[in-house]
């Protein structure tokens, strides 16, 4: 079936069954590989993509539900905040493996799109359907209020 998709501002038209993962869609069929598969049932948080600014678990997300929506991936995501979190990320050397932070750093920059001045319980909040094998969380929460006070 042809589904039409908008992925980081484009469209895109692929032949996929609508109820394909969202994460395959975009892997195998856009190539934006950036957002990775993880568990494969929305435990860990790798898959994360924004869909109209919600972070979303592309792993368990049939593609049809993303018709007609902004799907944003780590690859197109752009905004002040983004780019904040991103600086943070590498200013606090939050990565080890890195495997995990594409997911980690879409639902980062979800929860200061919504919420600029975040307490320690609103990140832990955000950040707890992502899952770090690394166990950064000490630098990912110190990233997050780095990057919301270069915000305000």
């Amino acid at each position: 079936m042809s589904i039409t998709l908008n992925v980081n501002g484009l469209d895109h038209t692929v032949d996929a069954d609508p109820d394909t993962p969202l994460l395959w869609v975009l892997r195998d069929h856009i190539a934006l590989t950036g957002t990775k598969f993880g568990c494969g049932i929305a435990q860990c948080g790798a898959c994360t993509v924004h869909l109209d600014g919600q972070a979303t678990r592309a792993c368990v997300t049939p593609v049809h539900l993303a018709v007609g929506k902004q799907v944003t991936t780590i690859e197109g995501v752009q905004s002040s905040v983004a780019k904040a979190i991103q600086q943070a990320w590498e200013e606090l050397s939050v990565p080890q493996c890195g495997y995990c932070q594409s997911g980690q750093i879409m639902s980062a920059t979800a929860l200061l799109d919504s919420n600029k001045n975040p307490s320690d319980a609103d990140i832990d909040a955000a950040m707890s359907g992502n899952i770090c094998r690394c166990a950064t969380y000490v630098r990912i929460r110190a990233a997050i209020k780095h990057a919301a006070q270069q915000l305000s």
